[in-house]
């Protein structure tokens, strides 16, 4: 397996993959090729929000290359959001349904729109007539039931989407039970598009497994895998690194996103909440240290967060995922 045979994208997990961390993360690892960015709602009445596209502004991605991502089910805002996306400089956008929360499906956006595949295909009538760069897609297999994806995928096959990312779940089942490879694979034969893999790519096992299962698919997404275990891509890749090592580069890469948080929120309470959903994945990885993880994780306050987290990599843990 070479290091340049397939891509690898950090996927967009909503309140972790922001451009803070996907700077930091790149400065300190390898492996991960390009990105795609938490998504950006549309505004009403084709309105532009600043605060909500900074995220994925080109000065401010020059480290990793970002396409943004919208979600949305109106089709004058979502124009109207593309086109300003496309003067910014971006050359690629993606429609996010496969969003799996409930507050979010309930409004009919994200993976809420599966079940409607007529209003699927009228929106990708009028908005591709008028995208001024080219659309992908985000899609799960549907939101209640598997076989939504058919209909679904009769429809994209009418459109010229540049690319199909699939995580082969449900939108109800959100992250519960174990990816469906073998839906992945009808609706992969099914389309007319590009596919890309998305989901439980958490170990060399687990992408050995795609990676043999699929080996057309050259492109694969992936999130939760990177936050449990930010060396992922570069043992995916084959990059040498050295694992004595490991401990000190986690701990840097720790400390300067602390930093790069502590410059962009208001108080204590935010940068401590932000860090501690990262243990939240990370932790786990650290064998043996339960206790310290839940040290970390109860913290009530900054000062004894950085307290417990010095405890832990000072005792020189076992950092094994």
């Amino acid at each position: 397996m070479t290091t340049s045979d397939f891509t690898l994208i950090m996927a967009p997990l909503q309140g972790f993959t922001d451009v803070t961390f996907r700077n930091v993360y790149a400065a300190h690892f390898s492996g991960v090729d390009e990105a795609l960015a938490p998504f950006i709602s549309t505004m009403g009445q084709q309105r532009i929000k600043p605060a909500r596209i900074r995220d994925v502004d080109p000065k401010n991605n020059q480290t990793l290359p970002v396409t943004p991502q919208i979600l949305g089910n109106a089709a004058e805002d979502f124009i109207c959001l593309a086109r300003h996306l496309a003067e910014m400089g971006h050359t690629l956008i993606n429609w996010n349904l496969g969003c799996p929360h409930s507050k979010i499906a309930k409004k009919k956006r994200g993976s809420g729109l599966l079940m409607f595949p007529e209003t699927i295909d009228r929106l990708l009538e009028t908005i591709i007539a008028q995208m001024p760069v080219p659309l992908s897609v985000k899609i799960r297999l549907g939101r209640k039931d598997k076989k939504e994806s058919h209909d679904l995928i009769q429809v994209l096959n009418r459109h010229p989407l540049d690319h199909v990312i699939l995580h082969p779940r449900t939108g109800v089942q959100m992250y519960r039970g174990e990816a469906d490879l073998d839906a992945f694979e009808a609706a992969m034969e099914a389309c007319v598009h590009p596919f890309v893999y998305n989901g439980d790519i958490s170990d060399m096992a687990s992408f050995s497994l795609v990676r043999r299962r699929f080996p057309d698919i050259r492109r694969f997404m992936i999130g939760r895998g990177i936050l449990s275990n930010p060396f992922l891509p570069e043992e995916i890749k084959g990059i040498p690194s050295d694992p004595a090592r490991r401990l000190s580069r986690l701990r840097r890469f720790h400390d300067d996103l602390t930093a790069a948080y502590a410059g962009r929120f208001s108080g204590p309470g935010h940068l401590i909440g932000r860090m501690k959903g990262f243990w939240h994945y990370l932790g786990p990885s650290f064998k043996d240290h339960d206790k310290a993880i839940k040290k970390i994780l109860r913290a009530p306050s900054l000062e004894a967060y950085f307290t417990h987290v010095a405890d832990l990599f000072d005792t020189g843990p076992l950092f094994c995922p």
